[in-house]
């Protein structure tokens, strides 16, 4: 099995495994896809935890895989490799990357795929595929520049240089520094927080920001807005409101 899901309490576990570095070869990508797929779909899973374990996030694509494929075999196939990470990106519910060791290529480009990256203090992130000769394929040259800025992308892509946790999160390529061995747990902390609060309205600011980052400002505070409204309608804002009338704020029980 090259990843699976795990899911306990609401939190959902998406742990790839595939030793010993995480090689995000054809096989793995679909998985990705397929679990992903799984996640937005489940009822019982309210927030997702992005994980490689301890040693390594993914340190890449495979190498040997892609350098049998030629220019035909890259176009059939390049379609469905950033359709299995945009499909992290859209599931509707937060997701975090809990990043240890690498994250290199393909592996940096998951990461970038999570609502925020929480990485080990050893952590190492890049976009090296310009040393092959290539340029980031699955997102890396859209994702990273709307994250850090387009002069700081640049830089990582054009050189391929690795950074490590310290400048990432210095350049807002990562949000969170920990100490290597609590990566997981602060991680899966912050989905179990998510977890208990209101899911359609997590599901609204999740897609306001996203999709409205896709458009210009005007169309954004339209798509605000229709969420906004909604909103009105579910239980949990009924019951939102009324807790914070009776008992104040932070006190209210989502369902």
């Amino acid at each position: 099995m090259t990843a699976y899901l795990e899911v306990a309490e609401g939190v959902g576990t998406l742990r790839l495994d595939r030793p010993p570095m995480n090689a995000l070869d054809i096989a793995v990508q679909d998985r990705i896809r397929e679990l992903a797929d799984e996640a937005a779909g489940r009822d019982d899973v309210r927030a997702l935890v992005v994980w490689g374990g301890e040693k390594v996030f993914a340190a890449g694509a495979d190498i040997k895989e892609m350098q049998a494929m030629d220019h035909a075999a890259m176009v059939a196939r390049s379609r469905g490799l950033q359709e299995s990470f945009t499909a992290l990106a859209r599931v509707p519910k937060p997701v975090v990357a809990a990043v240890n060791g690498y994250a290199l290529g393909g592996g940096c480009e998951l990461a970038l795929c999570a609502d925020i990256r929480i990485a080990g203090e050893g952590a190492k992130l890049g976009q090296p595929e310009i040393l092959l000769g290539l340029i980031p394929g699955a997102g890396g040259t859209q994702r990273l520049a709307r994250l850090v800025g387009p002069s700081r992308a640049k830089d990582l892509i054009f050189t391929g240089r690795m950074v490590k946790a310290a400048e990432a999160l210095t350049i807002g390529l990562v949000d969170r520094v920990v100490p290597d061995a609590e990566v997981y747990e602060q991680a899966h902390a912050w989905a179990a927080r998510l977890a208990k609060g209101p899911a359609m309205a997590l599901r609204a600011a999740k897609e306001s920001v996203d999709h409205g980052l896709e458009t210009d400002l005007e169309t954004g505070l339209a798509l605000e807005r229709s969420w906004f409204a909604g909103l009105f309608a579910t239980e949990d804002r009924e019951s939102g409101m009324r807790s914070f009338v009776e008992k104040g704020p932070g006190k209210a029980e989502f369902r």
